[in-house]
């Protein structure tokens, strides 16, 4: 390799960090083979609350939770972004100070030049906000239905794009004389 070369390729890692520790609403780092952990992004530094003096060379379990710990999701992640290439899921990360997040987890696998498997790279995002807004969704939904499903003395119903009968309360039923098929 000649020196301009070695210089080139220098340079090129050095912007890669650069812009890798530049992207802070991620946690984006690397892991061996063995799920341990090699490099730290500051997007990791604030996400998870470790420095990379703290965490490079710990295994990426630790931020599992312990229930997921308990039943192998850690090793199961590894094996199947060994096996494909990727493992992709939501769900609870833990901080350094013990508190949890709703996570979107992306772990794909690295090869070297010769197509070896060299690692893992690890990207992480808090998205408790997002889960929050679903649940809180959800539990509207429930509330909605079960006033609805409370209703006896009118009836109520909704009818699709085609004007079909899409829900029918128990409302619905009793004056209509027609239960609802589930």
């Amino acid at each position: 390799m000649t020196e301009k070369s070695k210089t080139h390729r220098i340079g090129n890692a050095r912007s890669l960090q650069l812009l890798i520790d530049a992207i802070v609403d991620y946690a984006i780092f690397m892991i061996d083979l063995d799920g341990i952990v090699r490099s730290w992004n500051s997007g990791a530094v604030r996400l998870k609350g470790y420095s990379a003096e703290e965490i490079v060379g710990k295994s990426f379990s630790e931020f599992y939770t312990p229930e997921d710990r308990a039943i192998g999701l850690p090793q199961r992640a590894l094996q199947i972004a060994r096996e494909t290439g990727r493992f992709a899921s939501e769900g609870w990360r833990v901080r350094k100070d013990g508190s949890r997040f709703w996570a979107l987890v992306v772990l794909d696998a690295v090869y070297d030049e010769d197509g070896e498997l060299m690692g893992f790279a690890k990207v992480t995002r808090d998205i408790t906000e997002r889960q929050q807004a679903h649940e809180d969704l959800l539990q509207s939904e429930r509330r909605y239905r079960q006033l609805i499903e409370a209703v006896v003395d009118y009836a109520i119903f909704q009818l699709d794009s085609q004007g079909y009968i899409t829900t029918w309360n128990p409302g619905a039923q009793r004056i209509k004389g027609y239960a609802a098929i589930r």
